[in-house]
């Protein structure tokens, strides 16, 4: 197995929506043991510690909750995406899922350098294709795709220096998606794979196809998995629950292909909220499921006690 350096980036962002506990989430996959997990694997694992969002001048909005906070957390992760991507493979330790707005842009102007094309993988129960002016709660974690690839609304946060072609995003474990969000997807041909063609299909057809695009263009992929993605039965402590998720194989099987492509460049981890976690459980999941992407099989994975 090939070695990588890994950057870990504590991104306790909890503003993008009005429920909180995500700040947590960094601490508790320290505490869950990602470093441990990911060196016994023979990477070497450097903590870049956590990120504070950039302070931003602006006035807070009627509708949408907390945008100057949002823009300034976008700034700053957009800055140090592109300062750890240049040194390794950073894994973004969340935070809700409006990070991503941050992480996913500064790894676009990334590859924008090096002359390679990103995709997206975002393993999630929701598409998060609102834009400022189409959201109806007002919650910025339901904006990040639409900010990254270009749609319009989002005047208030950074241009992008690299916008991302909706055929470059993979979507799949979807089964929470407002009609207007799915039509301007299917619209703009991103890959859609929602919970009811996993359970005819089964979740390898699906990724492996979406695998082979980024092959094709010679691409470098960023996996986004919020911890909705999987079924709450297994994975309790997210404040958007959707029944019918990943199951804890499905999901291993997911990261195994993708360690197997060599093509994934960065990994969010978000929606983490410790505060309604059972003894751990979620945030140690997740973190196997981190370690399966970066190369440990299931006949290696230790029985968990809780």
């Amino acid at each position: 197995m090939d070695t990588k350096s890994v950057i870990l980036v504590g991104a306790g962002m909890d503003v993008g929506k009005r429920r909180q506990g995500c700040r947590m989430g960094p601490d508790a996959y320290r505490v869950a043991g990602i470093a441990e997990a990911l060196s016994d694997l023979g990477h070497t694992v450097t903590d870049f510690g956590d990120t504070r969002p950039d302070t931003v001048d602006m006035p807070q909005h009627d509708h949408l909750f907390a945008l100057p906070e949002c823009v300034g957390w976008t700034r700053a992760l957009k800055r140090v995406a592109q300062q750890a991507a240049q040194q390794g493979l950073p894994i973004f330790m969340g935070g809700d899922h409006a990070l991503s707005m941050g992480t996913v842009s500064g790894m676009a102007a990334h590859a924008q350098q090096i002359g390679r094309p990103l995709f997206v993988l975002w393993l999630d129960a929701h598409s998060d294709f609102h834009t400022p002016n189409s959201t109806g709660s007002g919650n910025l974690h339901g904006t990040p795709v639409a900010y990254f690839t270009g749609q319009p609304g989002f005047d208030a946060f950074p241009a992008l220096d690299a916008p991302i072609p909706t055929d470059r995003v993979g979507m799949i474990g979807l089964r929470s998606v407002d009609p207007a969000e799915r039509a301007a997807l299917e619209k703009d041909r991103a890959m859609l794979a929602d919970m009811r063609s996993i359970d005819e299909h089964g979740i390898k057809a699906p990724l492996m196809a979406f695998l082979d695009r980024v092959r094709a263009a010679n691409g470098i992929l960023h996996v986004s998995l919020d911890v909705d993605f999987l079924d709450p039965a297994i994975a309790p402590a997210v404040g958007t629950t959707v029944p019918g998720g990943a199951t804890e194989r499905e999901a291993h099987l997911a990261m195994e292909l993708l360690h197997e492509s060599g093509l994934v460049c960065s990994l969010d981890l978000v929606e983490l909220n410790p505060f309604l976690d059972e003894r751990g459980r979620t945030a140690k999941l997740m973190v196997d499921l981190a370690a399966s992407l970066l190369g440990r099989r299931i006949f290696d994975r230790i029985t968990r006690s809780f």
